[in-house]
Order: C-alpha cells, then sequence, then structure tokens
C-alpha cells in the first residue's frame, strides 16, 4: 500500500523504529523530515511511502524510484543516503495540535499503529517526535509524570517529598 508521506527512523533499544509523517502537499512534511535528519535520524522515504504487514510488524520503504531523495524546498530534489526499510512504529499527522490528546491510533495495513499530531513547523516538533518514540505505549499523564504517575518515589530512599 502506497502512502503519501515521509518515514524517518532512529535507532532506540537495538532497532531502527521509524514515523511515518502524514499530511497534505506544501504542510511541512518534508521540512520536517530535514530538521529530524540534523537531530540525527535517518531517511527511510521522502514524499512516497510504501507499507506492509509482515508476520504482525509494520514496515515501509520508498518506492524505487524515489529512493535516496528527499525534497528541499527552494533547492529541489537532492540526494540523501537513506535506509533500505524501517519499522513504522508512530504515526504523525501534521495538523493543529491539542494541548494533552486522549491516545490515538491508525489502522495501516491491517495493523493499529499509535497516531500523534504535529505542527511540523514548530522548531520543538524533532524533539516532540523523538520523544513521542520513547514514550509509545504510555498516556499522555504517564509520559509527562513517568515514575510519579506510577507510583514509585522519585527520591533515592522512597521519600516522595
Amino acid at each position: 500500500m502506497i502512502h503519501h508521506a515521509g518515514l524517518i527512523a532512529t535507532y532506540i533499544a537495538g532497532a531502527w523504529r521509524g514515523v511515518l509523517i502524514e499530511g497534505p502537499s506544501g504542510c511541512g512534511k518534508s521540512d520536517l523530515a530535514l530538521r529530524m535528519l540534523d537531530h540525527g535520524f535517518r531517511l527511510v522515504a521522502d514524499d512516497r511511502v510504501l507499507a506492509w504487514n509482515c508476520d504482525g510488524v509494520l514496515f515501509g520503504r520508498a518506492p524505487d524510484a524515489l529512493a535516496n531523495l528527499i525534497e528541499v524546498r527552494g533547492l529541489g530534489i537532492c540526494a540523501e543516503p537513506a535506509l533500505r526499510f524501517c519499522r513504522i512504529a508512530l504515526a504523525a499527522r501534521c495538523e493543529p495540535v491539542e494541548r494533552l490528546p486522549d491516545p490515538a491510533f491508525n489502522e495501516y495495513a491491517g495493523l493499529s499503529i499509535p497516531l500523534i499530531s504535529i505542527a511540523p513547523l514548530e522548531a520543538s516538533a524533532p524533539a516532540k517526535l523523538r520523544r513521542a518514540l520513547q514514550h509509545l505505549g504510555r498516556g499522555a499523564e504517564g509520559a509527562y509524570l513517568g515514575d510519579l504517575a506510577a507510583g514509585v518515589s522519585p527520591r533515592p530512599g522512597g521519600d516522595s517529598r
């Protein structure tokens, strides 16, 4: 299945984990991907992503004609070394963002993937995507409060003052 999206990935916990960046043409998907590259991420695909389900895991790659290319607005199509494919662990939709949204998911190739909204041109967007990958599976409060939300004392010796 082909998606009008970009796919970038980072190496976390021993594996490449990707973020599928979705949104209408001209919304800033490629701009966000370009900034993610400057934050240590790797390009997998720009503009079009082939996604497939393999044994209950969602993977994605660039179509052959677009492999190793990224559009840089104002410069044109530029060569960019890319990963051949990666697991898609998160989808990010370029749209207005709620302050504390409820957990959301989107279905791709029969699999439910966590979905976040992102303002792609915000300076903090790369940091938000990295944190979203690191906190997959935790609700907004759990991700924000960490051990406090789980009832674990953050101080040595069990003192939670």
